[in-house]
């Protein structure tokens, strides 16, 4: 469970910058008394083995395109063998979409598609038709993942003849919330369907010769996605399995993808300010043949954990408070080593702007950056539409926004502001009132001589 509390920790990261640090040690004497240096850098992230110091950082594989993988086979033809695949979360969303991949471009002609209501859900039918249609036998069932009994009837029933050959686990639930909010039922609901049920496919199949044992994961896991804490530590659990699986010489691959441009039950709910931060972080829609080309490229990877996913991370409106606690991507995005501290420059740039001003004139011009930060916040290209005096819950600000915006304002004024900012103070103007208090030395009160009468 410690790869589950890593990927929670990511996210209470993202939402309260400088609050938490990460570290992975080994226990030994030196790597414990080595623990405060590495903690001073700033870094949110660190492993410490034999007293040595690194950061987790993403790196591009090289090129996929050949080769054998997890799946059994080459990128040009069928890998998973004469047997039964097995697809969780697969009659609908993204688990539908790759059983029709897996049978069109992979050639597999038998699958078990799992999900919670099984041929009751409103897909099932079509679906199955439209396999049979292309040449594969199909059978759809309901199972819930999360119990281990139904786990195991369910791979019991699997013929002899036809035995179990891979495992594409899919399936997935949300329930989005900042951390503060999220209670155990909350953490639990996201946790069942991921983790338990990877838990309970995993032991119930290790006696099994599969050729391929793939986990969906999610970026959240790896960037801490904010407002998603128990999902990312639901899938960093996956990928913690992943690496535990190939320790024991078992077939495992666990996927973090992206975020898939075509909508399924799973991210209907994300609004328009949700898909805007994610394309503020560098992550960019990918079309269904796009991740699916990814999928291939993936399992002809001989890798425990890999990113399939669209990143821009040159994206236009990019800052430091978009991208400063995701450490993992600076690599890619060839952004310098460090934590809170890169953020300086921004912090002085205002602070020295309104720092000879008087006060009506530097609360304005922190009105203008808080109008232009919450604007960018609610996805809107014209603060116009954030009026000074108009209240955050009337422009749709919820508590994950606020959030942002709290971050957001830290990073411009490098003032450390309390979460609870948009509340306290319900408007722009208020806020720049706020603000300007913390920025501008008060006025010195003239007091008259004390009378002696």
């Amino acid at each position: 469970m410690a790869a589950a509390v890593w990927g929670f920790v990511r996210t209470a990261q993202t939402e309260n910058p400088g609050r938490f640090t990460l570290v992975d040690t080994d226990g030994r004497p030196d790597s414990w008394a080595g623990i405060p240096a590495a903690a001073a850098t700033g870094e949110p992230q660190l492993k410490i083995r034999a007293g040595a110091v690194s950061t987790p950082r993403l790196a591009p594989v090289p090129d996929a395109s050949a080769g054998r993988g997890p799946l059994g086979g080459t990128a040009d033809g069928p890998g998973l063998g004469s047997g039964t695949v097995l697809i969780t979360g697969g009659t609908s969303g993204l688990g539908a979409m790759l059983a029709r991949h897996l049978v069109e471009r992979h050639g597999v002609r038998r699958l078990l598609l799992t999900s919670r209501r099984g041929p009751a859900a409103p897909a099932a039918a079509g679906l199955r038709e439209e396999l049979t249609a292309a040449g594969a036998h199909v059978e759809v069932v309901a199972c819930d993942v999360t119990h281990r009994e139904s786990v195991a009837r369910l791979i019991a029933a699997v013929p002899d003849e036809h035995p179990l050959t891979a495992v594409v686990h899919c399936a997935a639930a949300l329930d989005d919330g900042v951390v503060e909010a999220l209670t155990e039922d909350r953490v639990d609901a996201v946790l069942a369907p991921k983790a338990h049920g990877a838990w309970h496919l995993h032991e119930l199949t290790r006696h099994l010769d599969l050729s391929a044992f793939v986990l969906f994961s999610s970026i959240a896991s790896v960037l801490g996605t904010a407002g998603q804490a128990n999902y990312a530590a639901a899938n960093a659990f996956l990928n913690g399995l992943a690496e535990a699986r190939r320790a024991e010489g078992l077939a495992a691959g666990s996927l973090c993808w992206g975020y898939w441009a075509e909508r399924s039950e799973l991210g209907a709910g994300l609004g328009e300010a949700d898909l805007v931060r994610l394309r503020r972080q560098g992550v960019q829609p990918m079309a269904s043949h796009e991740g699916l080309a990814l999928f291939d490229a993936a399992v002809s990877r001989d890798e425990p954990v890999l990113v399939p996913a669209r990143l821009n991370l040159s994206a236009p409106g990019a800052s430091p408070a978009d991208r400063a606690d995701s450490p993992l991507l600076r690599a890619l995005a060839g952004a310098p080593a460090g934590g809170p501290g890169n953020r300086e420059a921004t912090d002085a740039g205002i602070a020295q702007r309104i720092g000879s001003l008087p006060r009506a004139d530097a609360e304005a011009v922190l009105l203008d950056a808080v109008r232009a930060q919450t604007a960018i916040v609610l996805g809107h290209a014209d603060t116009g539409l954030v009026g000074p005096g108009t209240a955050f819950k009337d422009l749709g600000i919820d508590s994950l926004m606020a959030l942002e915006l709290r971050n957001r304002l830290t990073a411009v004024t490098g003032l450390k502001l309390p979460a609870t900012l948009a509340f306290d103070h319900p408007n722009p103007g208020s806020v720049a009132h706020f603000l300007a208090a913390g920025l501008t030395p008060a006025p010195a009160v003239i007091r008259s001589p004390r009378p002696t009468a």
